[in-house]
C-alpha cells in the first residue's frame, strides 16, 4: 500500500513587490511551490497586491490553486495575512489599501487596525507573531478574535534560534486557550535557499548599511524558502492540525 503523500498551502509568501525584501519574482514563486506539490500557494506582499496577476498568470500554467491576499503593516498592532474569500471581500480589501496609501507619500500605506475592523467581513485573517511573544501581543490577539471570530487563525512558524520546540509550544498553548487555530507558515522570502546571498543584498540597501556591517540585520539563514509538504509535516509534526488549517483557509478563499 502506496503511503499518501502530505498536503501542503504557504500562505506567507512575500515576493519582489515588497520593496527590497523579497528576492524572487511571484511567478518563481508559484513555479517552485508547483514542483514541491504543494496544494495552494498564497502571495501576500507587505500592503499591496500588485504581485497578484503574474502569479495568476504562472498559477494558471502550472495549475496550483493561487489564494489572493496582502500582508497589512498597521501603525498601532502587529501585522496580519488577510485573505478575502470571494470578489466582494477582494474589493474591500482593494478599498482598504486604497484608503492606506491615499494617506501617505507615493510608495507607502498607513493603515491601523480599526481600518481592517471596519473593512472585515469575508476575509480570512491570520495573526503573525512577533519574535517575543508577550501580554500586549495576546491582548491584540483577543481583540482580533472578538471581532473575526473563527476567521482568525495564529501563524506559527520555525524561527531556527535554537527554542523553536518551546515557541511552538507556547503560540499553540496561547491559540488553544482562546479557541484559534494554529496555522502553520514558513514565512518565505525567497523560492529556494540559493537566493539568500541576494535577499541579504536587498537587506543592506534597505538599511543602507554594507554586507561586513550588517550584522543581525540579515537573516541567520537560508531557511526562509518554500519547503516540500513532507519537510512542512515534519516541522509541524508536535501540531499537524497546523498543516491542516493552511489547507481549510486555502479550500475557503476562492476568489481568482
Amino acid at each position: 500500500m502506496t503511503a499518501r503523500l502530505p498536503m501542503y498551502a504557504e500562505l506567507q509568501v512575500t515576493s519582489n513587490f515588497s520593496f527590497l525584501r523579497g528576492a524572487s519574482h511571484p511567478h518563481e514563486l508559484v513555479l517552485a511551490a508547483a514542483a514541491l506539490g504543494h496544494a495552494a500557494i498564497a502571495v501576500t506582499d507587505r500592503n499591496t497586491l500588485a504581485g497578484v496577476v503574474r502569479a495568476h498568470v504562472a498559477a494558471k500554467q502550472v495549475g496550483i490553486r493561487l489564494v489572493v491576499g496582502a500582508r497589512l503593516d498597521f501603525t498601532d498592532a502587529p501585522s496580519v495575512l488577510c485573505l478575502p474569500t470571494g470578489r466582494a471581500a477582494y474589493g474591500r480589501l482593494a478599498q482598504l489599501l486604497t484608503l492606506g496609501k491615499r494617506r501617505t507619500v507615493k510608495g507607502q500605506c498607513r493603515l491601523a487596525l480599526q481600518d481592517l475592523c471596519d473593512r472585515g467581513e469575508g476575509q480570512m485573517v491570520v495573526a503573525l507573531p512577533p519574535a517575543i511573544v508577550d501580554a500586549g501581543f495576546a491582548a491584540h490577539l483577543e481583540r482580533l478574535r472578538r471581532r473575526f471570530g473563527q476567521s482568525l487563525s495564529l501563524a506559527a512558524q520555525h524561527l531556527y534560534r535554537g527554542d523553536d520546540a518551546a515557541r511552538l509550544a507556547d503560540l499553540g498553548a496561547l491559540a488553544d486557550a482562546r479557541r484559534i487555530p494554529l496555522v502553520a507558515t514558513n514565512d518565505v522570502l525567497y523560492h529556494g535557499p540559493e537566493r539568500r546571498p541576494l535577499q541579504d543584498v536587498l537587506t543592506c540597501i534597505r538599511e543602507g548599511c554594507t554586507i561586513d556591517a550588517a550584522g543581525t540585520r540579515r537573516r541567520a539563514n537560508a531557511e526562509r524558502h518554500l519547503k516540500s509538504p513532507a519537510e512542512m509535516a515534519r516541522l509541524f509534526r508536535r501540531r499537524p492540525d497546523a498543516i491542516v488549517r493552511g489547507l481549510e483557509i486555502a479550500a475557503a478563499c476562492r476568489f481568482s
